[in-house]
């Protein structure tokens, strides 16, 4: 993929299109033009929406001539009727997603979210993985990744040596750092590294209706009150805890990119307040201690 300078953003559009493609529209111009300072690029998968978040970044591309303006990242998914996920389905997914976009070539295509299959079924000949290097050998695509979530997971696919990048959620922010032997692995193997959901789900950035969860799941007790220590901290210095979770991935040495997820234009508009928020060096390094600390 293209390199990206330190501290970028990467939009992302998993909502995208959950009520419809042409209500989508909108957000989809506005993700291609976002003028967010440090924006490098728009993440999306191709059973966003069930295809509709492709869809829709798709007919804003033919607005505009054919021309994304920034690129467009995709990932490759299991079938979504019949869980297949072999070099077949590897195929047909991202002529689906080429077709939905209105291009015939991608800076970066991941694996996603491979939770069905054994490594060694996505590891086989005829497997995911071979697929994805047949494509990037073939110049459909510019470099391969792997995109999920649980750590272990993560670093089994890290380990094989076979992707140019790699995309973690949920496992590098202020409250949780489980990612980091994987993310230490990638850096070491000279992977691009991506950190999606800052937020955790929306907990870090004060979502009332996340406030008790956790990467999509119940917080335990113990983690929900480090998240109000933070908050507390970051109070006393008039920052948003928000504008802090994000600095922390921005900032961190193992992150190139961090992926924000965008559902909507004042979404849009929050995170280019958030970028031009100032988080002092110390607030950062004291949150940095308060959100693994028991105290």
């Amino acid at each position: 993929m293209p390199a990206v300078p330190p501290g970028s953003l990467l939009l992302g559009a998993s909502s995208l299109g959950r009520e419809g493609v042409e209500e989508a529209l909108p957000l989809a111009r506005a993700l291609l033009d976002a003028d967010v300072p440090g924006v490098a690029g728009i993440d999306t998968s191709n059973t966003y929406a069930q295809g509709r978040s492709e869809q829709a970044l798709g007919r804003a591309v033919a607005e505009r001539g054919g021309t994304t303006g920034i690129p467009i990242m995709t990932k490759v998914d299991a079938d979504p009727l019949t869980g297949r996920f072999d070099g077949d389905r590897v195929r047909r997914s991202v002529q689906e997603s080429l077709d939905r976009l209105g291009v015939d070539h991608l800076p970066l295509l991941h694996l996603h979210d491979p939770h069905g299959i054994t490594m060694e079924e996505a590891l086989a000949p005829d497997g995911p993985v071979a697929a994805l290097v047949r494509l990037r050998d073939e110049g459909v695509v510019d470099a391969i990744g792997v995109a999920t979530g649980p750590p272990e997971l993560v670093h089994a696919y890290v380990r094989t040596g076979r992707f140019d990048a790699v995309l973690s959620h949920n496992g590098l922010t202020l409250v949780d750092r489980s990612a980091v032997p994987a993310l230490e692995d990638a850096r070491a193997r000279g992977m691009t590294v991506l950190n999606a959901a800052p937020f955790g789900g929306g907990i870090l950035a004060g979502s009332p209706s996340h406030r008790d969860t956790y990467a999509y799941r119940p917080a335990e007790p113990g983690l929900v009150e480090r998240v109000a220590r933070l908050d507390a901290a970051c109070r006393r210095h008039g920052v948003p805890l928000a504008a802090a979770a994000l600095a922390f991935s921005r900032r961190h040495p193992l992150v190139d990119a961090t992926v924000v997820g965008i559902s909507s234009l004042e979404r849009l508009e929050q995170l280019r307040d958030l970028v031009s928020t100032e988080v002092p060096a110390d607030l950062l390094d004291e949150l940095i201690e308060l959100g693994v600390s028991a105290r």
